[in-house]
């Protein structure tokens, strides 16, 4: 069986997803094909991979590498996309350019100006990946995409790629984990159902053997003497919608257009304890660090010790979890981003929701949720909206969808006028014309 990472130089997160993998028994007889177009990044992750592997005593694994994505996939049954188009480079543009009309953002991967930016680069790539997989996977493979923005890019490879395609995210995990400590219970006990969309899905479940919990939530997080804190803008929406959201203080604020729009109110809303809980452009700054520091990284990957393969270290990724139930029959729960198709009853059929999944040897279950709380459902549909024109833009090369998807977008609109959205978008396609083919005409009447 052959695995394909496409974008596999994202050393640290291929390194953990890898890992996952292998420590399921049954899955260590097979081939992972690392795919990046930086070769040294590759010759990296490829040489931390190998002594891991060698450290575990694996000789069974081959482990190949290229900068070809064809032949990546090539007799793939697993394609897994951890590609960031355009790199730090253009996710600078997608958070700096929009700053300078006063959208402000905390990442910038999702929707927003930077987010919908982000989808025009990465949606034609994985459209293309979808033809390769369609072309030279092994029939039915199954493409589990990691790539931000990650909805969007679902949507596309669903739809417009024709690929059978699950977005993996691991927000809920971690507002599971919240849940649990503020309720002061093991997290294996607490139950929970989330449905939404990516980033946006909300916790409309909680329960303690058979008990529900979510009555308890505002009060404790509240008390909580850290997510008190660096998550208010989380506890504000908890208390207006009542509803606690999957994702992080940062994220969350800037999907809304109440928290993020008045710069001298800001900090109210925010913890500079850490980047996530709402520091503007502070991913960015993170990111920035990391690279400054990745040529001594590499050196400490050389020298660190391996990886051991062993179930206590095994992370709460979704991608080595479904892949073992497919291939081994046992069952796996776990909240997937898929084609709606009336999962969630008041969204769209077509749209991308995330939702909760069954995996096992049948396959992949996706269970009726029904409705979304109408509050619920009303911020989502705002963001599915944006991310249905950003899609099309993406595909057709089209600027007055790309334009009307700011102009939709929440915080961008509450920030801008019209005539400043369409400049702004303009000064966006100028400066990232080099991850834009699809706009090259545009661009240059623009120049």
């Amino acid at each position: 069986m052959k695995i394909a990472f496409i974008g596999a130089g994202s050393v640290g997160f291929t390194r953990k997803l890898v890992a996952d993998i292998l420590t399921v028994p049954e899955l260590r007889e097979l081939e992972i094909c690392l795919e990046d177009i930086d070769a040294s990044n590759l010759d990296l992750i490829y040489h931390v991979l190998e002594r891991d592997i060698q450290a575990n005593k694996l000789g069974q694994v081959r482990l190949t590498r290229t900068t070809e994505q064809k032949k990546a996939i090539e007799g793939a049954k697993y394609v897994v996309s951890v590609a960031r188009v355009g790199g730090l480079d253009a996710f600078a543009l997608d958070v700096e350019i929009p700053m300078k009309y006063g959208v402000n953002q905390c990442v910038g991967d999702t929707i927003c100006a930077g987010g919908i930016m982000y989808g025009q680069r990465t949606i034609p790539v994985i459209v293309d990946i979808c033809g390769d997989i369609k072309a030279l996977a092994e029939p039915d493979a199954l493409f589990l995409n990691y790539s931000n923005p990650n909805a969007m890019n679902t949507w596309a490879a669903n739809t417009y790629g024709g690929v059978q395609t699950l977005g993996l995210c691991h927000g809920v995990q971690g507002g599971h984990h919240q849940i649990a400590e503020v309720l002061g219970l093991p997290q294996s006990e607490v139950d929970i159902i989330c449905a939404g969309i990516n980033h946006q899905t909300w916790y409309i479940q909680v329960k303690h053997k058979g008990k529900d919990m979510r009555g308890k939530l505002l009060e404790g997080f509240r008390n909580h003497p850290r997510f008190s804190k660096e998550e208010k803008i989380r506890i504000d929406i908890l208390e207006k919608i009542g509803y606690y959201s999957t994702e992080s203080n940062g994220h969350l604020s800037e999907y809304l257009s109440w928290y993020r729009k008045r710069p001298g109110e800001l900090d109210q809303w925010i913890d500079y304890s850490s980047w996530i809980h709402g520091e503007p452009g502070g991913y960015l700054r993170v990111c920035r660090e990391g690279r400054a520091r990745f040529d001594q990284e590499a050196k400490e990957y050389e020298k660190m010790e391996p990886l051991k393969y062993t179930p206590e270290n095994r992370s709460s990724e979704h991608g080595s979890h479904i892949i073992e139930g497919l291939e081994t029959g046992r069952v796996y729960r776990g909240h997937f981003n898929v084609i709606n198709r009336g999962a969630i009853t008041n969204l769209p059929l077509d749209c991308v929701v995330e939702v909760p999944g069954y995996v096992d040897g049948n396959g992949i279950s996706i269970p009726i949720v029904g409705e979304l709380p109408a509050p619920c459902a009303a911020i989502c549909n705002a963001s599915i909206a944006v991310q249905r024109l950003s899609v099309e833009a993406a595909l057709e090369g089209d600027p007055v969808k790309l334009k009307q998807a700011m102009l939709l977008d929440p915080l961008t609109g509450a920030v801008c006028t019209p005539p400043e959205v369409w400049n702004l978008a303009d000064d966006m396609l100028k400066a990232e014309s080099n991850w834009l083919p699809q706009y090259k005409k545009y661009i240059q009447g623009l120049r």
